[in-house]
């Protein structure tokens, strides 16, 4: 019995001590999830600013530049911008504008009255490019009626003025004249007094010794 027990437990010991061989296991993938760290505006921080858009050029700000210019003209160079403007003048929707300012400086009847003639063609263009024109058109349009109508004024005191001038020449005239008999009557000799004639049948009187 002793000799049973003894082998038995050799055998547990052995089974024991007897390395185990290793269970293998079927490996599961991992998955790594790496953290993007994002950034979130703060309520103090300012959104960058959008870009601002580019100025549209203003058509009456640059007729009123180019205006500026030729008021600024000396007399000798206004015929030379008359003539420039005037071989341009379908060139754009303005140049009648400017070549009407231009003409407008003259102060002479007839190229008031051509000025005043583009404007009012400028005025009866209805196409968009001419419609941001037409209040500076009607401006200009009312200055060259007030001129035309101080240049009506002033010829007619000018032809007033001929008149009276060729009246009054008329009158010096007929005055010198006058004054040309005047002085053809004082120069002429005094007539000499004839002898009185002697009575019929009386002895003509002898001197006395």
């Amino acid at each position: 019995m002793a000799v049973v027990l003894t082998a038995t437990w050799l055998m547990a010991g052995c089974g024991a001590l007897s390395p185990q061989k290793p269970t293998t296991t079927p490996s599961t993938p991992v998955t790594v999830v790496v953290a993007v760290p994002v950034k979130v505006p703060s309520s103090s921080e300012t959104p960058p600013a959008a870009p601002e858009p580019q100025p549209v050029a203003d058509p009456v700000r640059q007729v009123l530049a180019q205006t500026d210019g030729i008021l600024r003209l000396a007399p000798s160079d206004l015929p030379k911008e008359i003539t420039r403007l005037g071989e341009t003048e379908e060139a754009a929707v303005e140049t009648p504008l400017l070549l009407a300012t231009a003409l407008a400086q003259t102060r002479q009847a007839v190229d008031t009255a051509r000025a005043l003639g583009l404007v009012q063609r400028l005025l009866a263009n209805n196409a968009p490019a001419a419609q941001p024109l037409h209040p500076l058109a009607r401006l200009l349009e009312a200055r060259l009626l007030q001129q035309r109508r101080l240049e009506d004024q002033m010829e007619r005191q000018a032809q007033q003025l001929r008149d009276a001038q060729r009246r009054n020449d008329q009158l010096n005239e007929r005055l010198e004249a006058v004054r040309a008999i005047e002085r053809s009557l004082t120069t002429r000799p005094a007539a000499v007094p004839a002898a009185p004639a002697s009575a019929p049948g009386s002895a003509p009187q002898r001197p006395a010794p």
